[in-house]
């Protein structure tokens, strides 16, 4: 469509001419699944079901099987991992029943828009032009294409989306903080210190920069910043690179590495003053929402923007949409910083849900492997009264809940995806349940049902590179392997993930009740929270999901080798003695169908067994 200014977009016009799905009602009821788009699918493949069910065969990108597994040395496999690898919207298109068949009912896409030319910013985050999608990616049509698709087979589409920052459009020329490099050259670093930098200019297409640091400098697209509205230096703040992450105002006025801080405005939350930048790009969000119909945006580094501007862009995306019919149209902010920051944040913006990348993949994935107390994971959703509200439940739709992820900030430079060690496979059913069957929005991160094992070998190699392995395989499919792509619907994880997933969408108690640690004992006679033996637990856990008068017990067992059969609590005044529990779900097909009876111990409670490794489902009745 070639737009250089927003001023020249039309959106009234492309409303009237389009028809709009309304958003999902209840966001708790889905489950994502977020991608990186270079790394997912390049449409090449063969042997995979396409989005109707047949098998494509050709003589594409065959599919993975374990023999294939190290086919590249580490030292190729992770020179490979760099730059653009080919993934594009139509390949993610041509996948969406792979995902439907799995039981994904929510998208969340990486970043799509035109990234700097010069750098190899594959992830997204690099935006040179938010009016464009980047030709890597594809195009605006193709992108249409995505949403038309998913909304036709029940999927939702959530765009990740960045308004605290462009790409590197500019370069400064810094005249303070002299810094040696490692090969004794001298520099001046750019480090923000409160103060402004002198800038050299707005970088061409090359990263050069050529092209003057004033309003209207380009109509060049590959150059600057588009829509031209932002080529004004009152844009940026100018003010360096974030040294002190966690120093107020730095981290909101600094830029996140090389890529250049917005200037949003001035003022309070209750008194804010919108910056010119930060309306164009309101304008230029409304604008993706008019023309594809997204369900929601995920925006990035929440933590680094001003409330007031945060809570603009809010009412504003909100508002719009509701015009289009898409009352709950969901925002999801990446805010860091711990819990109570996410949740006051939230409550301060008009956010919908924050991503829970701090303590709550940590808490879950070593639980799931036996080194953290289950409460210390549970507890993270019984504690709302500290954030004043009355019921644990509010974090039923204020958080999406993740164990794997792009960035794994949580682990430092030692970045592992949960199935990086053979403990993993064993157990990522159990990751993969625990996160879909217990409160909050889930999310599954590309890969996991595919046993994805990227990761660093040592603290040097702590690249986020390792945790962004090609779907589609290429020079850098997962497991060390090149030429072989994973989408194979054949997999015991992705069959029996498919399941719960099925069981998930069948009962409102596991998506939308309340939750409960369960009390368990080996004898019948003394009961206890499950808990850590010295530096492990391996025994069965168990939760209760209670919606009304329906209660579900949901266990998995930390022990590797062993089955457990354990008694556990449930609901005193929900059942009566001698009434039955049905497992509706285990690892172990041949428990399907059996019967717990209800027994006067411990208040009520029922005996079960786990499989080795196990989950298993027992609904009431």
């Amino acid at each position: 469509m070639g737009y250089t200014r927003i001023g020249d977009v039309d959106i009234a016009s492309i409303v009237s001419q389009k028809t709009y799905t309304p958003s999902p009602t209840a966001w708790e009821d889905q489950v994502f699944y977020f991608l990186l788009v270079d790394r997912f699918s390049d449409g090449q493949e063969s042997g995979y079901r396409d989005n109707s069910g047949a098998v494509v065969s050709g003589n594409g990108t065959p599919l993975f099987s374990l023999e294939h597994a190290g086919n590249l040395s580490r030292e190729i496999w992770s020179a490979n991992g760099q730059g653009w690898k080919g993934g594009n919207l139509e390949g993610l298109t041509a996948k969406l029943g792979y995902l439907k068949r799995m039981g994904i009912t929510a998208l969340w896409v990486s970043p799509v828009f035109r990234q700097v030319a010069f750098a190899e910013t594959y992830h997204g985050y690099g935006i040179q032009n938010f009016l464009s999608i980047d030709p890597h990616f594809g195009t605006e049509q193709d992108l249409v294409e995505l949403v038309k698709t998913a909304h036709a087979m029940g999927i939702s589409v959530v765009l990740d989306i960045i308004l605290n920052h462009t790409g590197n459009v500019f370069s400064y020329n810094p005249d303070r903080y002299h810094t040696t490099s490692p090969d004794g050259f001298v520099y001046n670093d750019p480090r923000w210190d409160g103060k402004r930098y002198e800038v050299a200019g707005f970088n061409d297409a090359f990263g050069r920069p050529t092209i003057p640091f004033c309003s209207g400098a380009t109509h060049n697209l590959q150059e600057a910043v588009f829509p031209i509205e932002l080529q004004d230096p009152e844009t940026f703040t100018c003010k360096g690179r974030i040294d002190s992450w966690d120093y107020d105002p730095e981290f909101r006025e600094g830029d996140f590495c090389d890529l250049k801080d917005v200037h949003h405005g001035s003022g309070s939350g209750d008194d804010y003053h919108p910056s010119n930048a930060l309306k164009v790009l309101t304008e230029v969000y409304k604008y993706w929402i008019a023309l594809t119909d997204v369900d929601g945006f995920r925006i990035d580094t929440v933590k680094h923007m001003d409330v007031g501007a945060t809570r603009y862009f809010a009412s504003a995306m909100h508002e719009f949409a509701q015009t289009l019919g898409k009352e709950r149209f969901f925002l999801i902010g990446e805010i860091t910083g711990g819990r109570t920051r996410a949740f006051d944040t939230l409550e301060t913006t008009g956010l919908d849900a924050a991503l829970g990348i701090d303590e709550i993949p940590d808490k879950l994935e070593y639980l799931v492997k036996g080194y953290r107390n289950p409460s210390d994971y549970f507890d993270l959703f019984r504690n709302s009264m500290l954030l004043g509200k009355e019921s644990h439940t509010w974090f039923r739709d204020k958080v999406v809940t993740v164990f794997d992820d792009h960035d794994q900030v949580r682990k430092g430079r030692l970045k592992a995806r949960f199935c990086a060690r053979e403990e993993g496979w064993m157990v990522i059913l159990n990751a993969l349940a625990l996160n879909v069957l217990t409160l909050g929005i889930p999310c599954v991160y590309y890969g996991s049902e595919q046993f994805f094992n990227g990761h660093a070998t040592e603290e040097r190699d702590g690249n986020d590179l390792f945790l962004r392995e090609a779907m589609f395989g290429g020079g850098y499919g997962a497991l060390e392997s090149s030429g072989y792509h994973f989408f194979n619907e054949s997999s015991t994880v992705y069959v029996e993930f498919a399941k719960i997933l099925k069981i998930r969408k069948a009962e409102l108690a596991l998506r939308r009740g309340r939750q409960y640690l369960r009390e368990i004992s080996g004898d019948g006679i003394h009961f206890g929270l499950p808990k850590m033996s010295g530096t492990e637990i391996r025994s069965v856990v168990p939760w209760s999901r209670i919606l009304d008068r329906e209660e579900i017990v949901v266990a998995i067992n930390t022990n590797y080798h062993e089955p457990l059969t354990v008694w556990v609590t449930i609901d005193d005044d929900l059942h009566h003695a001698g009434s039955t529990f049905s497992c509706i779900y285990s690892t172990c097909a041949g428990q399907i169908g059996s019967q717990a009876i209800v027994v006067a111990r411990n208040g009520k409670a029922i005996e079960i067994t786990v499989p080795a490794a196990g989950c298993v489902l027992y609904k009431a009745g």
